[in-house]
């Protein structure tokens, strides 16, 4: 069964089509890999899912549910969770704190219950940290709970900004090459991670990515986008021989010599 339906989406910025007539189904539990050469629309896509940007012409439906034109935090309330390309985490803030302002979409006590910290404020701090700790066990971050973010390494950045997205305990999650600029070790440990969240927490998950070892070892299906068009769709090993798939990338090659 479908979480996510995408019908014959179009975005453009001033003259650019970035996306054009883009159409796609993601399943129920599935991990669906979305790749393709640079300005390919990748990104363009996750944040038309997310409300960052709304399109031009189609639809976009969750859940049975037309969201095309929600903003973020509406989106976001119905448990959809992302990472970016480049990280935003509070730099400032400890990685606790960070994860803490994950769970801001399932908080129900409000601000002035909060600053008091009486009754259910306090009842509902207890029960977001404890899903909070139980993240921080599973991405194996105990030990820089309580650091300063700015002050971690690239690759423990980006693991705990994969923290503050599963904070939201989300039902899909969109992660925007959270491998990039990782060494092999990272990467392998953030593969694992993300295949945990989409096998044991039945999070279902769209993955942009670059790396295409990781792509193929971990994906259960591949979409790829160039030029804003969807070229090809199937199972890694349908899309790795992909003869359009095989000139996307070449061309792209050629084209950037």
């Amino acid at each position: 069964m479908a979480l996510l339906w995408i019908e014959d989406v179009v975005k453009d910025f001033g003259g650019v089509r970035a996306l054009d007539g883009v159409s796609l189904e993601v399943r129920e539990r599935e991990l669906l890999a979305v790749i393709g050469p640079n300005g390919a629309g990748k990104t363009t896509l996750l944040n038309g899912i997310s409300g960052v940007y709304h399109p031009h012409r189609g639809r976009i439906t969750l859940g049975g549910l037309d969201i095309t034109h929600f903003p973020p935090h509406r989106v976001a309330r119905l448990g959809v969770a992302r990472t970016f390309q480049n990280i935003a985490l509070f730099k400032g803030m400890t990685v606790l704190d960070n994860l803490m302002l994950g769970r801001h979409v399932r908080m129900r006590s409000g601000i002035f219950p909060s600053i008091a910290y009486w009754g259910l404020a306090q009842r509902e701090e207890v029960r977001h940290r404890e899903r909070v700790e139980e993240i921080i066990d599973f991405l194996k971050i105990q030990d820089i709970r309580k650091r300063v973010v700015g002050a971690l390494p690239y690759g423990l950045q980006k693991r705990v900004e994969l923290g503050r997205a599963l904070a939201l305990e989300p039902r899909l999650l969109l992660l925007d090459e959270p491998m990039t600029g990782m060494n092999q070790e990272e990467k392998e440990d953030m593969a694992r991670f993300v295949l945990d969240v989409s096998e044991e927490w039945g999070v279902t998950v769209v993955l942009i990515e670059h790396d295409m070892g990781v792509v193929m070892d971990i994906s259960d299906r591949v979409a790829v986008l160039d030029q804003g068009r969807k070229i090809a769709e199937g199972s890694p090993g349908e899309v790795r021989s992909d003869p359009a798939v095989i000139e996307a990338y070449l061309g792209a090659g050629k084209r950037r010599a």
